[in-house]
C-alpha cells in the first residue's frame, strides 16, 4: 500500500510540474472504462506525449505510463487523433508484476474540453505473470484543463 501511494505521488507530482512547464499545452484527467477501470491523465510535450493510468482491480492496483506518438489524418476531422504508443506497466497485490504494453488508439476532441477516444493496451508480463495479454480495450473519457469552462456574471 505504501508503493501504492508513492506512485501516485509522483503521478500527481508530475502533473503539477506539467501544469508549470511552459513546454505544455493543455493537459487531461478522466476515466477509462473497459477489462480494468482506470483514472486516465495525458501530458503533452513537444514530441511524444505522456498517457499515464492508475488501474483498480478486484484484489490488484496497477499503475501505468506510456509514450504516444499522436497523428491526424491529412484532410481529416480536425479533432480527431490516433497514437501509438509503449512504457512500463506496475501491478501491486498478491503478486507484484512488471509488463511492458503498447497503448493504440484514436481520440476525439470536441470543440468543447473534452476528449473521448478507444484505446487497447496489450502487455507482456516479466514477472509472476509471465506471458501476452491481448486484452485490455478501454473507452475514455477525458476533461482538458487550461481550456475550462468561462462563466460570464450577470448582474
Amino acid at each position: 500500500m505504501k508503493k501504492s501511494i508513492i506512485l501516485l505521488g509522483f503521478i500527481f507530482g508530475g502533473l503539477i510540474i506539467s501544469k508549470s512547464s511552459k513546454a505544455q499545452s493543455n493537459w487531461e484527467a478522466g476515466i477509462r472504462f473497459g477489462d480494468v477501470t482506470s483514472l486516465d491523465i495525458t501530458i503533452p510535450f513537444r514530441a511524444p506525449r505522456i498517457h499515464a493510468a492508475a488501474y483498480f482491480n478486484n484484489n490488484a492496483f496497477g499503475v501505468g505510463g506510456y509514450f504516444n506518438w499522436m497523428f491526424a489524418l491529412n484532410d481529416g476531422p480536425e479533432g480527431l487523433n490516433f497514437y501509438p504508443g509503449v512504457g512500463p506497466e506496475f501491478y501491486f497485490g498478491d503478486n507484484f508484476n512488471v509488463a511492458v504494453a503498447g497503448d493504440f488508439g484514436a481520440e476525439y476532441s470536441f470543440d468543447f474540453p473534452l476528449t473521448v477516444g478507444v484505446d487497447w493496451r496489450p502487455r507482456i508480463g516479466f514477472t509472476n505473470n509471465t506471458g501476452f495479454y491481448a486484452g485490455n480495450w478501454g473507452l475514455i473519457a477525458r476533461f482538458r484543463f487550461g481550456e475550462g469552462v468561462s462563466f460570464k456574471r450577470v448582474n
